[in-house]
């Protein structure tokens, strides 16, 4: 881990709305200054067109917003479907790294629909993190790992496996997502414990012990305590907030798990993430880290 307690609050701005330039009005009420790049202008990030990508650029450098990672499906698929698909899109991210300014992308680590044995979904999602990684070092490229309900790297027992097999701190990273390790119904706390070494970046989501979304710190995340902990022990990396408060369009193409916010779920995406935005600051800084 780093000796710096700098870190980087990015957003997940597609929950605010589709547009870039309704992207980069949410980012900048909620004085947020860097953005996960996953769905935009109507295309998913790794079908974004490179001359659509150039004007997105243009775009967020005249608002001072930069790209902090390209939230892609990578990963998202089954262990039975075709990996050309994944390479494709990688070999797209390569393509728009360059144009975004940013080299870091979110992947997964593919579904068992057949009901395959363990052993041979845990091989096989091996092999393809494994070709990704070494893909992404030919390309530039930096992959994180999200712990996502229902992929190989669900449970803390499996995303150890990735850590001990795949993670080499140069181009395969982790994330740690607070909320979709309780909606598995894992020990957050518990999983820290034994993650927090190979943990790079957090995903800010969170959600009670009856899986309703709420902003961070309000839920079972123990996402302060958490934070806290990270914090004294001199982490350092980016933290991008996913509140998932109201079911919107973006959501929806996640297949989230959870059950949306009953009194944020009513109000217009654009409110409530800028609701879920102003408390995850706050916690933030409550617990004196330093963002920047």
């Amino acid at each position: 881990m780093s000796d710096t307690t700098s870190w980087v609050l990015s957003a997940f701005a597609d929950e605010a709305g589709n547009s870039c330039d309704e992207q980069i009005q949410a980012l900048q009420k909620a004085g947020l200054k860097f953005l996960d790049i996953r769905n935009i202008e109507g295309f998913t990030v790794t079908a974004l067109p490179l001359d659509t990508a150039r004007d997105i650029k243009k775009r967020l450098d005249d608002a001072g917003i930069e790209v902090n990672m390209f939230g892609t499906p990578i990963g998202k698929i089954d262990i039975a479907d075709d990996f050309e698909t994944d390479l494709k899109r990688l070999q797209h991210i390569g393509e728009l790294a360059p144009i975004l300014g940013c080299n870091q992308a979110r992947i997964f680590s593919y579904f068992n629909q057949s009901g395959q044995p363990h052993e041979e979904w845990q091989r096989e999602s091996l092999r393809r993190l494994s070709m990704l990684r070494d893909v992404a070092k030919q390309l530039g490229l930096k992959l994180y790992h999200e712990n996502e309900r229902h992929i190989y790297g669900d449970l803390c027992r499996d995303v150890q496996v990735i850590a001990r097999e795949v993670r080499d701190g140069e181009n395969f990273f982790f994330i740690f997502d607070f909320d979709n390790y309780n909606q598995s119904e894992e020990n957050v706390w518990e999983n820290w414990t034994q993650l927090r070494e190979v943990t790079d970046a957090f995903h800010l989501k969170d959600s009670t012990a009856q899986k309703e979304h709420v902003p961070s710190g309000q839920g079972n995340g123990k996402i302060r305590e958490i934070l806290s902990d990270a914090r004294a022990r001199g982490w350092s990396g980016s933290l991008s907030l996913e509140p998932h408060l109201t079911h919107s369009g973006a959501v929806a193409t996640t297949g989230p798990g959870g059950v949306a916010n009953q009194q944020y779920g009513k109000m217009p995406p654009a409110d409530s993430f800028h609701v879920a935005a102003g408390i995850a600051r706050e916690l933030i800084e409550d617990i004196g880290a330093e963002l920047r």
